[in-house]
């Protein structure tokens, strides 16, 4: 004799485990996974029964995948007799809703539950993309809370999938999957699937709305700062605050300076940086495909650190043309056989030093100069908004960090 099939077994399958398995697979709480599910069953079906989105409790959804319950239902009103205008998916004869409840009268309402068959052939064409969206919406929402402590930072993450024509790069970061843009790849560089890769967490959604498509988890392999948190991660000095970098500069792909600075007098902050036989800068260059990497010396002085951003050039003198935080310049002499390397490939070295200093540098040869060169911009002294005051910390802002430039450079004459 054949075995009956249950409804069960027929209708779900492994239903539940196969929900709690991709709950845990996306790191997901299966309570909110569930809720994603029960939004969209609700919202397609009233769109399918031609139900008004206020009308709330006329369909119910019950799902608990830790139980094994599902329940689909819909509060039908009670009629006395089928006629014309009789609506099944919104009305139910009374002979049928005794059988439910034996109190019920006209014009009472039930709450009836779906038609297995019926429920699962609107879930198929309506409820699908909702389903699919709700999770997306889930996985966003698990990003923002999980990630948000880690923004600014750089983790590490194992490359999944290499869109091809895009060439967006599908990562998975603590079991979720996170796209690293064409944009945000150092220029040149490949990707093999399995491939561990250090990325930098520059943005993150910091509160979370229904169905808001700028939830986000943005990563980069080519923001300046990454260059910091790969010597945080191969220099001890710099990770327990010894030696501080004080300023970055890059142009991925193909060079990047950072300043230093040493808090303790007996360490040098330079050879921290660049370790024994080069193994701590080296293992940061590995990192990002050979970039080059030029670390000098913070000084407080703005000559004397300018003088330091533009190694490996010699520089003989540093003339603030303009000391004014908003318009800060120097004119640059260097010696005629140094303004090639002080320049660099395309202005490039030039470029780095002005980002790093936050100055505009004027590069001149020795022969080239004239004394106008030599003059300078008085300070300008700003009065200060009245009903303003300020404060400790703006005061102690580092100009360094927080100034933009760019360089000028000219050759000699």
């Amino acid at each position: 004799m054949a075995r009956r099939k249950t409804t069960k077994s027929e209708d779900y399958g492994d239903f539940y485990d196969n929900l709690a398995a991709l709950a845990s697979e996306k790191g997901i709480d299966e309570e909110i996974l569930a809720e994603k599910i029960k939004y969209a069953i609700e919202k397609s079906l009233k769109s399918n029964l031609h139900f008004d989105d206020e009308e709330e409790d006329f369909v119910q959804v019950n799902i608990d995948i830790k139980n094994h319950i599902f329940d689909v239902s819909i509060l039908k009103e009670v009629i006395e007799v089928v006629d014309t205008l009789y609506e099944p998916e919104k009305e139910i004869v009374l002979e049928e809703a005794r059988k439910i409840d034996p109190s019920l009268d006209v014009g009472d309402r039930v709450r009836c539950p779906i038609d297995t068959k019926m429920f699962k052939r609107i879930a198929a064409k309506n409820a699908k993309d909702l389903i699919r969206q709700g999770f997306s919406n889930a996985e966003r929402q698990h990003l923002s809370e999980i990630w948000g402590q880690f923004e600014n930072e750089a983790v590490s993450a194992v490359v999944t999938k290499i869109e091809p024509g895009t060439n967006h790069v599908t990562l998975e970061i603590n079991k979720n999957e996170v796209l690293l843009m064409k944009d945000d790849q150092i220029p040149g560089e490949t990707f093999e699937v399995g491939q561990v890769v250090k990325v930098y967490i520059s943005g993150v959604s910091k509160e979370y709305k229904e169905g808001d498509k700028n939830q986000y988890l943005k990563v980069s392999r080519t923001d300046k700062w990454l260059i910091k948190r790969l010597f945080e991660l191969e220099c001890p000095e710099i990770y327990d605050g010894t030696v501080e970098i004080k300023a970055v500069s890059r142009a991925p792909g193909s060079r990047s300076k950072i300043a230093v600075i040493s808090n303790d007098p007996n360490v040098d902050a330079v050879g921290a940086c660049i370790g024994p036989q080069k193994s701590r800068i080296s293992a940061v260059t590995k990192e990002i495909k050979g970039e080059k990497v030029d670390v000098v010396l913070y000084n407080e002085d703005p000559e004397e650190f300018v003088k330091q951003a533009l190694k490996p050039a010699d520089v003989l003198r540093v003339i603030i043309s303009n000391p004014n935080p908003e318009k800060r310049s120097c004119k640059v002499i260097v010696p005629d056989n140094q303004l090639s390397l002080a320049i660099g490939n395309r202005g490039q070295n030039a470029w780095l030093a002005a980002k790093l200093t936050g100055f505009k540098i004027d590069i001149k040869a020795e022969s080239a100069v004239v004394p106008e060169d030599f003059e300078t911009v008085p300070l300008e002294v700003q009065p200060e908004p009245e009903g303003e005051a300020v404060t400790d910390d703006a005061a102690s802002e580092d100009p360094v960090n927080n100034a933009s430039a760019a360089a000028v450079s000219e050759s000699a004459e």
